[in-house]
């Protein structure tokens, strides 16, 4: 006697993931890129990374090429945008869009009395609208080696963030403590999100994708009570009081 087979779950997840988006030449921006990774260690272990080349006038063999140049400085690309899907080989990290909320769907079970050559489709539930919550409070320090991601609006930290941890946020940061560690506000494209901090000692600091290491930030500002914003394409950076 035949049993009915459970169907097999998949569930829709979304993750936060960095974008690198090249510029021409290639070798010039991996130049870049290497010194980011020199001066910030670490910086790309075990992050998800999306490479993102729409509106580059690229060709297979240099999105291939540049997929191999990234492996061997340890950046893992886990999906290309914005290239035709005829450049992807199926050797090659798979084409992405922009991501959406997506829900939980079952795949189909056949069933014995199917008629031959039917083809069931699954068509995925609307997803439900997601509770806003723009913004978090962290009552405890971030510790070395942690990280704390928050897209969808502020992080308040009441404490400091030591070295070696990392702070993401969609909106503005606000550290009532020292900032040792690496700190990126606005990563969901919100140019106008902020970073304040009661004492700075970063490692990294970046506003929508925009950054600045310790090396390239002012002297005076070290150990100061500071805000941090997005000028065009530069960072500033103030004293507060």
């Amino acid at each position: 006697m035949l049993t009915q087979p459970r169907p097999i779950r998949l569930k829709g997840r979304s993750f936060l993931a960095l974008a690198l988006t090249p510029e021409l030449p290639f070798e010039d921006w991996l130049a870049r890129l290497d010194d980011l990774a020199a001066r910030s260690a670490g910086f790309f272990l075990r992050r998800p990374i999306v490479l993102d080349v729409g509106g580059l006038p690229i060709d297979r063999l240099q999105i291939r090429e540049l997929v191999d140049q990234l492996g061997r400085r340890n950046v893992r690309i886990m999906g290309i945008e914005g290239a035709m899907p005829s450049l992807l080989g199926s050797d090659m990290p798979p084409a992405m869009s922009d991501g959406r909320p997506a829900s939980d769907f079952e795949a189909p079970v056949a069933h014995e009395d199917d008629e031959a050559g039917t083809t069931e489709h699954v068509v995925p539930s609307d997803p439900q609208p997601a509770k806003a919550t723009p913004s978090i409070v962290v009552t405890q320090p971030v510790r070395s080696g942690q990280s704390l991601f928050f897209p969808e609006g502020d992080v308040t930290i009441v404490g400091s963030v030591a070295s070696g941890a990392e702070v993401v946020a969609g909106g503005s940061i606000h550290i009532y403590g020292t900032l040792r560690g690496r700190a990126m506000a606005g990563t969901t494209g919100n140019a106008s999100a902020r970073i304040f901090c009661r004492k700075l000692e970063a490692e990294l600091i970046a506003i929508d994708g925009f950054y600045k290491t310790a090396e390239d930030m002012e002297p005076n500002l070290r150990g100061k009570a500071v805000q941090i914003w997005l000028e065009g394409d530069a960072i500033k950076a103030a004293t507060l009081g």
